[in-house]
This record gives C-alpha cells, sequence and structure tokens, in this order.
C-alpha cells in the first residue's frame, strides 16, 4: 500500500505544481515563510506543507467536518484532472494543425524556384524588344512633336491675326463676354510682340477694345438695362483692367435706386393675399403660387448684389444697409396696408412674401442676418396688426350700439332698444371669437417669421383683450356722458353728440356690461385658456397678461353706476318737468280745480316710456307686490286719513288744525316704511326706484312753494289722480302710498288754508279725468 502511494502523491504533487505555476502570480514574488501558510487556506501555495496542514484540519475540525472536507477535496481533484485533461486535448490539436500547415507550405513552395525564373526570362525579353521599338521610332516621335509644335504655334499666330476680325463680330453681336475673353488670352503674346511682328493686330485690337469698354460703360449706366447686365458689365471692365473703383459709388446709387421698383405696392399685397387665401384651402403656398414679377425682380436684385460684391469686395458694409432698407421698407408698406381692416390671411400673405426675400437675400448676403433683422420689423408690425384688431372689434361694437340713437320716428323695429342690445352682444361676444379664431391662424402657420414670434402673439392677444376690455368700459362711459371726449375718441363716436346721450342707450350699456361680466368674459377666458395658452415672452415677474376676473369687478361696478345714471337721467328729465310745474303759476292766487292738471299726463307719459324702455332691456325680476299691508307701518298713512275720512260734520277750521296736528303726533308713532333699497337689474327694480326719485323730487319741489286752498286742493287732485296708475306700475306700493302721502302733507304744511277737496268731488273730477283719457286723442308732450 504504501509503495502505491508515492507515486500517486508525486503525479498530484507535479498537476498542483502545473496548475498552479500556470494560474498563480510570479513564484519569486511570494514569500516563504511558514507561519503565513499555517492556515488551512494554504493548500494551493508552492509552500504547502501537508504534515502540518493535516495536524490543523486535526485539531479545529470533527469528524463530520473532517468527512465533509474530504469529499470536497476528492471532488475538487476530480475537477482538476477533468480540466488538465481538456487542456492537453487543446494542445494536441494545436500542434496537429501546425504539423498540417507545415506541410502544405512545403508542398506549395515545390516549383516556385523554376516559376520565378521563366517570368525574370520574359521580362527581360519585352525590354529588350521595348528597346528596340523605340530606337526605331526615334527619329518619327521627334519629327511629330516638332510639327505639333509648329502648328500650335501657327494656330496661335493665326488666331492674333484673326483677332481684331473676332473683336468686330463680338461686338456686333454684343458679345462681350467672348470678346473679352479672346482679347485676355492674347494679352501675353502682345506683351512680348506687340512692338514688332504683332504691332498692327495689336493696335487694331486695342480700338476694338477700346470700342467694348465704352460700350460697358454705357450698358453700366443705362437704365433700360438690368441690374444683372450692368454687374456683367462691370465684371468684364474688371478683366480689362479698367478703373472700375471709379464706377463703384455710381452703381451703388444704381442699386438704390433701384430699391424703389421692390417696394411692395398695394396692388402687389392685395394680389399676394388673394392668392394666398385660394391656395390656403389648396394646400402649401409654394407649391402653387407660380413665381411672380415681384419675386424675379427681388431675385435679380440679389444677383445683382452678388455680382457687385464680386467686383467690390469691400463693399459689404454698404450692402448690408441697403439689404436693411429693403426690409424696413416692405413692413413700413406691411404697416400702412395694416391700418386697413385686413384678416390674418391678408397678413399671412404679405409675411410669406417679405420672408421670401429676406431668405433670397440671405443666401447672397448672409453677413447682413436678415432673419433676425426681420424679425424685429416682423414683431412691430404684428403687433400693430392685433392692436388695430382689437379696435375694429371695438368699433364695430360701437356702431351697433349708436343704432340706439335713432329717432323713434326713423327705426323700423317695433322694439329698437331690443335690437339694438342683442347686435351689440353679438358684436362683443361672436366678434371676440372671430377675432381669436383670427389670431389663431397666426398661430398655427409654420412660417419662419410666425414661429419665432408665437410666445409674443400669446402675450399680445391676452393683453390686447385685457386693454380692450379697458378701451369698451372707458367707451362706455363716454357714450353715456359720463366722461368728456378726447381726441383718440373722436373715430369711435363720430356722428354722437355726448351731451344728447339717450337714456335708452345708457339702459342698454347696462345691462351689456353685465353680458360681459356674466357671459362673455368666461367664454372667452375658456378659448384664451384652449388656445392661447404659454406665452411668457412679457416675463412672469410682470404678472398674467390677462386677469378676467380685473375685468369682471370693472363691468360689474360699470353696469351698476350705468343703471344709477339711467334712472338719474330718467329722475332729471321728469324734475324738469316739475320744475316748469311748480315755478310758472302763482300758487297764492290759483284758481279752484276744475280737471287733473296736464303734468299729470306728462308725468305718466314719462313713467310708461320708462317701462317699455326696461321692459325691452332688463328681465322679469321675482314680482312681488309690496302692499300696504305688507309695510311695518300702518295700514293707512297717518298723515294722509284726515284728509280721506274725515267727517262731513267738521268744521273746515277744526279739519284743518286737526290735520296738523295729527301730522306731527304720527311723527312720533308710526313706523318708517323703507323708501330706498338697492337697484337690481330687474325691471320692477329700476321702475319702483325712478318713480319713487320722482315723487321725492316733486315733495320738495312742493316744500319750495306756498299755497292758497285752491293751489292746496289742485295738489291734492293731482296726486290722488296718480296714485292708483303709479301703484300698477311698481312692485312697492307702500312706499309709493308713503311717498304721494307725504306730497300732500308737505303742500298742507305750505298751504295758507288746508281745506281739502270733499271726497264726492274729489271722486268725480277723478272720473272726468279717466273718462277725458280714454278720447282717441291723447295729450302728447
Amino acid at each position: 500500500m504504501g509503495t502505491d502511494d508515492v507515486p500517486l502523491d508525486d503525479k498530484a504533487k507535479r498537476m498542483r505544481d502545473l496548475l498552479s505555476s500556470f494560474y498563480s502570480p510570479d513564484p519569486s514574488s511570494t514569500p516563504n515563510a511558514p507561519s503565513k501558510y499555517g492556515i488551512l487556506d494554504a493548500i494551493n501555495t508552492s509552500s504547502f506543507d501537508p504534515d502540518q496542514y493535516m495536524n490543523l484540519l486535526v485539531q479545529k475540525s470533527n469528524l463530520e467536518a473532517l468527512l465533509q472536507r474530504h469529499v470536497e477535496m476528492a471532488a475538487e481533484i476530480k475537477n482538476l484532472d477533468t480540466d488538465l485533461q481538456m487542456l492537453v486535448y487543446e494542445n494536441y490539436n494545436k500542434f496537429i494543425s501546425a504539423t498540417d500547415a507545415i506541410k502544405r507550405m512545403k508542398s506549395n513552395i515545390i516549383g516556385m524556384e523554376g516559376n520565378m525564373q521563366q517570368l525574370l526570362d520574359k521580362i527581360m525579353s519585352v525590354q529588350s524588344r521595348s528597346d528596340g521599338v523605340n530606337t526605331s521610332l526615334f527619329e518619327k516621335r521627334e519629327h511629330i512633336e516638332k510639327l505639333h509644335r509648329t502648328r500650335n504655334l501657327l494656330r496661335k499666330v493665326q488666331f492674333i491675326y484673326d483677332l481684331p476680325a473676332r473683336l468686330g463680330r463680338c461686338i456686333k453681336s454684343e458679345a462681350y463676354a467672348d470678346a473679352v475673353k479672346f482679347y485676355t488670352g492674347a494679352m501675353p503674346i502682345f506683351k512680348v510682340y506687340g512692338d514688332s511682328s504683332f504691332q498692327d493686330c495689336k493696335r487694331a485690337s486695342e480700338e476694338a477694345v477700346a470700342i467694348i469698354v465704352k460700350n460697358l460703360q454705357g450698358k453700366l449706366f443705362s437704365d433700360s438695362e438690368s441690374i444683372q447686365a450692368r454687374a456683367e458689365a462691370a465684371v468684364l471692365l474688371k478683366q480689362l483692367d479698367f478703373p472700375v473703383d471709379s464706377l463703384q459709388a455710381k452703381l451703388l446709387e444704381k442699386l438704390e435706386q433701384s430699391l424703389g421698383d421692390l417696394r411692395l405696392k398695394t396692388d402687389e399685397i392685395e394680389n399676394v393675399s388673394l392668392e394666398s387665401n385660394d391656395t390656403s384651402k389648396l394646400g402649401k403656398v409654394s407649391d402653387s403660387i407660380p413665381t411672380t414679377a415681384h419675386e424675379a425682380s427681388v431675385r435679380e436684385f440679389a444677383e445683382a448684389i452678388r455680382a457687385y460684391r464680386v467686383i467690390f469686395p469691400d463693399s459689404e458694409r454698404q450692402l448690408i444697409t441697403l439689404a436693411e432698407d429693403l426690409v424696413i421698407k416692405h413692413f413700413e408698406m406691411t404697416k400702412q396696408y395694416i391700418k386697413r381692416r385686413i384678416s390674418s390671411a391678408n397678413l399671412l400673405g404679405v409675411l410669406r412674401t417679405i420672408w421670401a426675400d429676406v431668405l433670397l437675400m440671405d443666401e447672397v448676403l448672409c453677413e447682413a442676418v436678415l432673419p433676425d433683422f426681420s424679425l424685429e420689423a416682423a414683431k412691430d408690425a404684428v403687433k400693430l396688426y392685433v392692436a388695430r384688431t382689437f379696435t375694429y372689434l371695438l368699433q364695430d361694437i360701437s356702431d351697433a350700439l349708436l343704432k340706439v340713437n335713432v329717432k323713434p320716428k326713423e327705426a323700423a323695429e317695433e322694439h329698437p332698444l331690443q335690437v339694438a342690445l342683442e347686435a351689440s352682444k353679438k358684436a362683443v361676444l361672436q366678434g371676440s371669437m372671430d377675432v381669436l379664431l383670427d389670431f389663431r391662424q397666426l398661430l398655427d402657420d409654420d412660417l419662419g417669421l410666425l414661429v419665432k414670434l408665437r410666445d409674443f402673439i400669446i402675450d399680445w392677444v391676452q393683453e390686447g383683450f385685457q386693454d380692450f376690455f379697458r378701451a369698451l368700459d372707458d367707451h362706455f362711459l363716454l357714450l353715456s356722458g359720463r366722461k368728456n371726449l378726447s381726441s383718440q375718441d373722436h373715430g369711435l363716436t363720430e356722428g354722437v353728440h355726448v351731451e344728447k346721450v339717450l337714456a335708452g342707450l345708457v339702459l342698454v350699456l347696462a345691462q351689456l356690461s353685465v353680458f360681459i361680466e356674466q357671459t362673455a368674459i368666461p367664454r372667452i377666458t375658456e378659448e384664451i385658456a384652449a388656445s392661447f395658452s404659454g406665452g411668457g415672452a412679457r416675463g412672469y415677474e410682470n404678472g398674467p397678461a390677462f386677469v378676467p376676473g380685473e375685468i369682471c369687478r370693472i363691468f360689474r361696478s360699470a353696469g351698476e353706476k350705468l343703471l344709477h345714471h339711467y334712472i338719474n337721467m330718467r329722475t332729471q328729465k321728469v324734475s324738469t318737468l316739475l320744475r316748469k310745474r311748480f315755478t310758472t303759476p302763482n300758487w297764492v292766487k290759483h284758481k279752484e280745480p276744475r280737471e287733473v292738471h296736464m303734468f299729470v299726463d306728462l308725468f305718466l307719459q314719462e313713467s310708461k316710456a320708462i317701462g317699455c324702455e326696461v321692459n325691452q332691456i332688463l328681465p322679469q325680476g321675482h314680482l312681488r307686490k309690496h302692499r300696504r299691508s305688507d309695510s311695518n307701518g300702518s295700514t293707512t298713512s297717518s298723515r294722509s286719513n284726515p284728509l280721506r275720512d274725515d267727517k262731513m260734520s267738521r268744521s273746515n277750521t277744526q279739519r284743518a288744525r286737526s290735520q296738523l296736528l295729527e301730522t306731527h303726533l304720527a311723527k312720533l308713532f308710526k313706523q318708517k316704511v323703507e323708501i330706498f333699497t338697492k337697484v337690481e337689474h330687474t325691471q320692477e327694480s329700476v321702475i319702483t326706484t325712478t318713480v319713487k326719485l320722482c315723487l321725492k323730487s316733486l315733495q320738495e319741489f312742493v316744500r319750495l312753494q306756498t299755497f292758497n286752498r285752491s293751489g292746496f286742493q289742485q295738489i291734492q287732485l293731482d296726486i290722488q289722480f296718480l296714485r292708483t296708475p303709479l301703484k300698477e306700475s311698481v312692485e312697492d306700493e307702500a312706499a309709493i302710498d308713503f311717498l304721494l302721502d307725504e306730497v300732500i302733507v308737505a303742500a298742507s304744511e305750505r298751504c295758507l288754508d288746508p281745506i281739502p277737496l270733499e271726497p264726492p268731488i274729489l271722486d268725480r273730477l277723478i272720473q272726468a279725468k279717466l273718462v277725458k283719457s280714454k278720447e282717441p286723442n291723447p295729450i302728447t308732450p
């Protein structure tokens, strides 16, 4: 057993050393300290001590661990044997392949020396024969080359002799480019032999060239010639060594004059706009619009600039100035065109034309950076277009509102205020939607200028709506007469007399303000958020460009102010009527009343006119008649009861004294009726408030007069007649009763002998007035 183990250990050790030497680092760099390899992991080192390893393994491991380690080491040994076997097989295959390659090389090399020798013999044979051919043809070759040189020389001489005639033919056919080419080709010969052999030819050629130079100069400064032809003439003069630098200023002046022909004309702009409108329905403009005369002129101008740069390389600054002037003039004409009422399609057609010109010029003069320069000019033009569009929208709304100023006899509609209100609503809402749609076409277009201006356009549209509604609010105030007319408002209010503002127009403005706040602004805000979101070119530090909340507050306030203004206007008109009524007669000498005074009819007619206007414009509210029983006060006025219910048995003196006493006592015990409440945008509220103010004015006018008994009775009769029709037209009957009673009380306080009419007499006079009012010819103001 012991003898068999030794070979196996030697074999394993040898295999281990081979694998270790193959995979381990340099053994010389590994230290040999035995203490370092006294651990169990040192089995793969070259200085492995098996005895020490076994002693350590037995000391540190139990039986189960030793068996487990045995199994692991047996598996590792098997794997190492397999790997070694595979390595031997691979190396053996490589040796076999190398042997086969050597054999093939040996077989291929055999016979190569004989072939090389044969090839060398053939090459030497070919070389000897080539030398023989060269030797035999040498004399002929020399002769042929000599004849060829002679022929070329004769052709040149013939060309020199024929040059004057050639130049003459070129002058006749105006082929100056060929003539210059011929003459410049003959110049080297003339410089060498021009004073001897070819003296006559040179003189004749110079005379012909002088004519050519003269003709080229005439062509250069001829207005009938195109810019390209003049540029070619300058190039030919330069090739003839003519001092063309002196012509630079003149040619530049010609280019400046040609700018006038390149300016966009009004008819050209309209044609471009029409073509752009037609082609926008069919496809891209560039695919359908043929080359126009303007585009051909611009191309010719661009080629002239290209030639000018070739002739005068130091003229870049002047050419850049010319190109910029062309762009500036284009946009100046565009701004003039924008001042007319145009659509976005018209503007797009003009901008496409300008952008095409800019790109053509940029190809020949890229140093001018015309796209960036035109961007700044286009920014002003598009901003002006946006502003003018809002101006026209404001004009449309103003025109719709001014229909209210048509006199009733001239108006064809039965309800002119309602028609004007609906037209104004349509002008505001539909006009704003059309404006947004128009601006949307600018954003959707893929033109290079507009793509770069997209954020600016969004900001301008939002700012434009903000400024537009502010201007519209100012315009409402102007139309209502609450603001003085400024110079910039003359165009919007042409034909309107601000001092003669109709009250109906003020009412229309009030209701239109409510419509703008509640309907138009939310709708416009939604459209802006959907199609014009983004922007930011104005800077976020400046805040949002369009603030709908602010606009709503402005028109909410405007609606309230205009409604109050309407009520004040109507009240002032009635107050004028009342002033005439109470200041004209002598109330101290007033005659006994025979009928209801005419001012009552006028007062009721004004009230009816107010109701007609209000019913056309304002909606109905929650109708609730505020009757006497609904009031916090007594069911009958304590001030007026003595005038209506006093017994006939009391004397006139006792009744007068009793009336004054009860009037003052009523002030102590009666609860006040709420007279003036908040005005709502409803028919009932406006009519009631107007009637209240008129009655309050009537009361104040009464207090300013002194009445006799007849005057007091006339006031009593008029007020009693007004009671029923006024209560039918208002919602707060209690307040109307209260104010009418206050008028009678005020008259009694200002009366020298306050004896009222007897109820039967009062009723008879009122019935007579009612019968008379039913006649076909009522009193008109």
